[in-house]
């Protein structure tokens, strides 16, 4: 018998398994970004503008939509990472008004640490049997690849 947590009743069965994912992963990943961040010597939340980054050049609006921040924390966020040469501005081609944010060598190798650090999952998916282990990250995949993740 599974025990439903009362801010669960009554929600649909899509929102309730939302809603599990975020907290398994909200409430398992303390150490995980403390480690990020004595190795980078920054907020997480630095080094997670850089995974964003990654994924090729942005601008600070863009930016701060990804992340679901506003534009001024955005700003504020990518003129530390530029000071510490991690990130660069340069002007958008296609519009010379807009300037677009990208990574920088020094940046790649931050991530290259980030990506270094070992990253424990709960003992709890550990537990899980391996049938139920591969049926559940067969699902992930399904849904990050779906979402354009």
């Amino acid at each position: 018998m599974s025990h439903r947590s009362p801010r669960l009743a009554g929600r649909s069965e899509v929102e309730q398994t939302w809603r599990l994912l975020v907290e398994l992963v909200m409430e398992t990943r303390g150490t995980w970004r403390r480690k990020v961040t004595e190795a980078t010597g920054m907020p997480f939340s630095r080094a997670r503008a850089l995974w964003r980054l990654e994924r090729g050049p942005h601008t600070l609006a863009e930016l701060a939509q990804d992340m679901g921040t506003d534009a001024p924390a955005a700003t504020v966020l990518i003129n530390a990472l530029e000071t510490r040469g991690l990130v660069k501005r340069t002007v958008d081609p296609a519009d010379r008004r807009v300037k677009r944010v990208s990574l920088t060598a020094a940046g790649r190798r931050v991530l290259a640490v980030v990506e270094k650090i070992t990253d424990e999952p709960p003992a709890a998916i550990e537990r899980l049997p391996a049938a139920e282990l591969a049926a559940f990250r067969r699902t992930l995949e399904k849904v990050v690849r779906s979402d354009g993740g």
